[in-house]
């Protein structure tokens, strides 16, 4: 593949290609057309207009794509646990982001863009001040505010989403609400502000001018911050009756709707097609990049899903459905953060891996330190989310990034991208620990995280909700 020119800002990288000779040629063919040809000045503001109007569609797609994967997230979930449980669970996602839109809106926009210092931002709460001053860390797309905040709004709820499968069937739904909105309030724009808001990660801060920590659409920033809340919860939370016997046996409880699962795999992979080639945040002059992105994504994807089949296949003797259908996001996840750095080769082996660990990861966290996580989110977005970011400091080829990270250990970059993705994971790995730890503790102790014995034994539908996700349909005598 050729060399892509790329121009960095805020650990993101954008290509800039010849599509604006084209476009300016047939600007000037159209306008030419009229009495009075346009000055030079004139062809030029027409040309910056369409390139933006057209940059400003593919970030609006590109966003509602990444909210489509709200409805795969909550087939997933559903699909891997109890019928008892669907209705609560669907309203988990569909009010997540609700809650998330209205505190990003507020108060966590202008945390994670707006101008402030190294740890969070000071300003644009409510969307308010300069545009152009105020969020300064967003300068480099030229896309409007209102299309910024859109596309990153849609990567809050997903941060605040994942927790929901780690803690399903035995958390109080008002609980739920409470630690989703504090989660796209404070948690993830402060951590997202240290890597994309110019914060402590960014280049030119912690590690020097031109060198910082590198995740292109948000394998740490994203998944990894929701994977440790998630493992924050399910720990505080406690599992679900039934898993662990007093003898000291795990019990397996299975999920009801295999197919309703891998719906939601395909919607989240269909999802992903917003989530890393929209992170480019523009069109015009990006058709390089964004086809390149598309395909790594898309390999990382299918190598995953073949890495935990076949991992699951060597462990259990079975070709494991729902491991294979969780080694698929997993290779998504893990690819996240260096899908524009990476070749198609490197990305395969990134998803590969990604597979084999989701394996491990989920019979760790369910046989060995005996946490509960119903759906494995901690394993698919934690555990892949960190090996993702570390993954970057391994495969980044300048081929695909001159401008972007260093070289990767394996293309003779040796270890300095992959120290400074270290220091990344476990800066904000140790803000989620402790925050986490604090919410959901502070929610336990003040009223009560978790459901009493007798509603979650008869199912969270009824309980909070009145009502059932299946039910038995009688003809009844008026």
């Amino acid at each position: 593949m050729e060399r892509i020119e790329k121009t960095r800002l805020n650990g993101r990288t954008l290509s800039i290609g010849a599509a604006a000779a084209s476009a300016l040629a047939a600007a000037g063919v159209a306008l030419g057309q009229e009495a009075n040809p346009p000055t030079a000045e004139q062809a030029m503001a027409a040309l910056r207009d369409s390139c933006v109007d057209l940059d400003t569609v593919w970030v609006l797609v590109t966003a509602f794509l990444v909210f489509w994967m709200q409805a795969g997230f909550a087939l997933v979930e559903t699909g891997l646990t109890r019928a008892k449980n669907c209705v609560n669970i669907c309203m988990k996602n569909l009010l997540d982001f609700c809650f998330a839109t209205v505190a990003f809106w507020a108060v966590g926009f202008g945390l994670m863009f707006g101008t402030g210092n190294r740890w969070f931002g000071t300003s644009g709460f409510f969307l308010s001040g300069d545009p152009a001053e105020t969020f300064r860390s967003l300068a480099w797309t030229p896309v409007n505010l209102d299309a910024k905040f859109i596309f990153q709004l849609v990567f809050a709820g997903t941060a605040a989403t994942i927790v929901s499968g780690a803690m399903a069937e035995r958390t109080r739904f008002v609980c739920y609400l409470f630690y989703s909105a504090v989660i796209s309030l404070v948690i993830y724009p402060v951590a997202g502000h240290w890597i994309w808001g110019g914060g402590l990660l960014s280049p030119g801060n912690l590690f020097g001018e031109g060198a910082g920590m590198f995740d292109f659409a948000g394998s740490t920033v994203v998944h990894s911050v929701g994977g440790w809340l998630a493992l924050c919860g399910a720990v505080v939370v406690g599992p679900r009756l039934g898993k662990y016997g007093p003898d000291g046996r795990v019990h397996a409880i299975p999920g009801h709707s295999f197919p309703l699962m891998i719906l939601g795999v395909f919607i989240l992979w269909l999802g992903w097609f917003g989530f890393n080639p929209g992170s480019t945040m523009m069109a015009t002059g990006q058709s390089l990049a964004i086809a390149h992105i598309a395909v790594t994504t898309n390999m990382a994807a299918a190598a995953g899903t073949g890495g935990a089949l076949l991992t699951s296949r060597i462990w259990f003797g079975q070709w494991d459905a729902s491991m294979a259908g969780n080694g698929c996001l997993a290779g998504l996840v893990a690819i996240t953060a260096s899908c524009a750095f990476v070749g198609t080769s490197s990305a395969a082996l990134i998803g590969l891996v990604a597979g084999v660990l989701v394996v491990v990861s989920v019979v760790f966290f369910d046989r060995v330190v005996r946490i509960d996580d119903p759906v494995g989110a901690v394993s698919v977005h934690l555990v892949n989310g960190a090996w993702g970011t570390l993954a970057l400091g391994l495969f980044s080829n300048p081929v695909y990034g001159a401008t972007g990270p260093l070289k990767g250990l394996f293309f003779g970059g040796g270890l300095g991208q992959l120290k400074m993705q270290a220091v990344g994971v476990g800066l904000v790995g140790a803000w989620c620990l402790i925050t986490g730890f604090a919410l959901f503790g502070a929610l336990r102790a003040v009223s009560g995280l978790r459901v009493s014995q007798e509603e979650e034994l008869r199912g969270l539908d009824l309980g909070e909700h009145g009502m059932e996700a299946w039910p038995d349909f009688q003809l009844v005598k008026a």
